[in-house]
């Protein structure tokens, strides 16, 4: 396994669409979505255990989850674990954990992948990461997974793909374009058209070429992250960090970064991927019974005349259902929603309104 392999995954997320199950103080990427005794950061940490040493698996996250992933991922190191003292989006934490690990080894490539997402096919994954891989370390480039999409969709982005493609990898293409969430027309055109993907939010890239990226695009947040570089792994790492974070503004990498920069290439990808980014996603991958329910766990509840349910609720809790169909149903943390499927994109207002109702009790 080549050692200048590394990961950095993103762990800072609320995943507020998976109220209440999901919470501000136990986020989505801390659950066993699926029952099968991992959490959806543990798996993602024992895929890349296939791509980098162990040594080289970092995890950025707000300080307020550093217990949590301890208890998780025991085998990480305290200084594998990067702290974040305040929310400001993706692009601030690509920039300290690739100055980070750059200090470490200037010649890593790095991996940079969300926690929470789910791989049906995990030699798939491998096999495209490892390609990405080998691209990124041979050419100053900016390589992205893109998911060839099966239907249009319009909770993710997108990526448009030109003819161009890597010298030392035809199966690579230059980026042509970026586009946020489209409406259903602008995403049945996308499907249609053959030469649009999914944006995994997956990056691949080698340490020099993201911090030159930043030191030409976001030259402020380069020079603040910059100033880290004696302090790097070392006691005073994390006085620097709380100081940095509040002079970032807040901006995902993709604006800042991949939209602008010219040596931005995807490789179309396949590997059963999902970004759980809503219940809708847990009901696609989720075992269904024979009228259409996925029931998690599935020990106490019964159903009459039901179909097509999401249903989440905790294990010791006797649960009846009747007459229901096409809704989600999800108890946690003393609070239990009840929401047709078709309206789940609400949940995120939901939880708006129940912290203006009654604070910070119940999100």
């Amino acid at each position: 396994m080549n050692k200048n392999n590394y990961a950095l995954i993103m762990a800072g997320g609320i995943g507020s669409r998976f109220w209440p199950v999901s919470r501000a103080e136990f986020p989505k990427q801390f659950i066993d979505f699926f029952g099968v005794g991992k959490t959806l950061i543990q798996s993602t940490y024992d895929r890349f255990l296939q791509i980098c040493p162990p040594e080289n698996i970092f995890i950025i996250t707000n300080e307020i989850y550093v217990d949590i992933i301890k208890k998780q991922l025991p085998n990480l190191g305290h200084h594998q674990i990067l702290a974040e003292p305040v929310m400001r989006n993706t692009a601030p934490c690509i920039a300290y954990g690739s100055m980070k690990i750059a200090k470490l080894n200037p010649n890593a490539v790095i991996v940079v992948a969300p926690s929470d997402h789910t791989i049906g096919n995990q030699e798939g994954f491998v096999e495209a990461i490892n390609q990405s891989i080998e691209a990124a370390s041979h050419n100053k480039c900016l390589v992205t997974l893109g998911i060839k999409p099966n239907r249009p969709d319009t909770g993710y982005g997108y990526i448009q793909y030109a003819d161009d493609v890597l010298n030392t990898d035809p199966s690579i293409h230059k980026v042509k374009t970026f586009t946020e969430k489209p409406n259903l027309e602008l995403a049945k055109s996308f499907l249609q058209s053959g030469d649009f993907l999914w944006n995994a939010g997956i990056f691949i890239w080698s340490a020099k070429a993201i911090n030159k990226a930043f030191e030409k695009h976001l030259p402020e947040m380069h020079e603040i992250f910059q100033q880290g570089n004696s302090f790097y792994n070392t006691t005073n790492e994390v006085a620097f960090i709380a100081n940095a974070y509040l002079q970032c503004t807040n901006i995902s990498i993709d604006f800042a970064i991949m939209e602008k920069a010219d040596n931005v290439y995807v490789l179309p990808s396949d590997f059963g991927w999902s970004d759980l980014g809503t219940w809708a996603s847990i009901y696609e991958m989720a075992e269904k019974d024979y009228v259409g329910n996925a029931v998690i766990p599935s020990e106490q509840v019964m159903m009459y005349d039901s179909s097509n349910c999401m249903v989440n609720v905790p294990k010791n809790k006797l649960v009846i259902l009747q007459g229901l169909h096409n809704y989600i149903v999800a108890e946690s943390n003393n609070i239990l929603l009840i929401c047709p499927r078709s309206e789940e994109q609400n949940v995120k207002n939901i939880t708006a309104d129940v912290k203006a109702n009654f604070g910070n009790k119940y999100t």
